[in-house]
């Protein structure tokens, strides 16, 4: 598939590529390369300029919006949170769900301690936009909105971006959880967070340029290689 955000330069082009049922693709590549516009289209934000999103064999064109979206939960870096409670903004879409289903999100979320720290726990109220929350904190109970919504097709954009690294850490098992057995895209910077994923698929300037497994792409000494040698060197000089 192909798109443009305008009649210049395309921001995806050519690209084709599965992700598997029940499986976790990793999306990966310099900041500009078309990532974040893939999800984006995948979600129907926008509509491919060529080619078609195929899902379950039925093109997402002839699926109504509101029912392809209530499939699709997206964890990004752009968190909307609103002025109101924790346990209504992790419940945000979902009013029915219980006290104890959203408690339970939360602690797979790794945010139940933060929460309990909270005088009023989950009955906090976290301002405009979760003006209350620091950035880790908004990201975690994202997560945790994802998780009670049980969706069979994950998006997973730049998720942990606003945590630094022991934070990050913290909540890996509760991201796993959340993605086993389901249909996954992860988007990430740090490589470290992607290694494990079933399939990578790297991306330049809006185009595929590889695929394969972390392994696999290391071998090839290729974007991948290059791009997870200039983090690992870092990683070292941070340490």
């Amino acid at each position: 598939m192909s798109f443009s955000y305008t009649n210049e330069k395309r921001a995806v082009h050519d690209v084709n590529f599965t992700l598997e049922g029940g499986k976790t693709t990793a999306l990966v590549g310099a900041s500009g390369s078309g990532k974040t516009t893939v999800t984006q289209l995948i979600s129907r934000f926008y509509s491919p300029d060529h080619g078609d999103i195929i899902i379950d064999g039925t093109n997402i064109k002839d699926v109504d919006i509101s029912s392809l979206r209530s499939q699709i939960a997206v964890v990004s870096q752009d968190i909307f949170l609103f002025n109101g409670t924790i346990a209504e903004n992790i419940a945000y879409g979902q009013p029915d769900r219980s006290f104890k289903d959203i408690q339970q999100a939360a602690m797979i979320a790794n945010a139940d301690g933060f929460i309990s720290e909270f005088k009023n726990g989950y009955e906090a109220e976290i301002g405009e936009r979760g003006v209350k929350l620091s950035g880790g904190q908004k990201q975690r109970i994202s997560i945790a909105r994802a998780i009670l919504k049980d969706p069979k097709i994950i998006l997973l954009d730049e998720a942990t971006s606003a945590l630094d690294t022991a934070s990050e850490k913290a909540i890996q098992s509760g991201l796993s959880r959340l993605l086993n057995h389901r249909t996954a895209l992860v988007i990430a910077h740090r490589l470290s967070t992607i290694q494990h994923a079933d399939h990578i698929v790297v991306m330049e300037d809006g185009e595929v340029v590889e695929s394969g497994t972390h392994e696999q792409l290391l071998l090839e000494k290729g974007v991948y290689e290059h791009l997870h040698a200039l983090q690992f060197q870092h990683e070292e000089v941070r340490t």
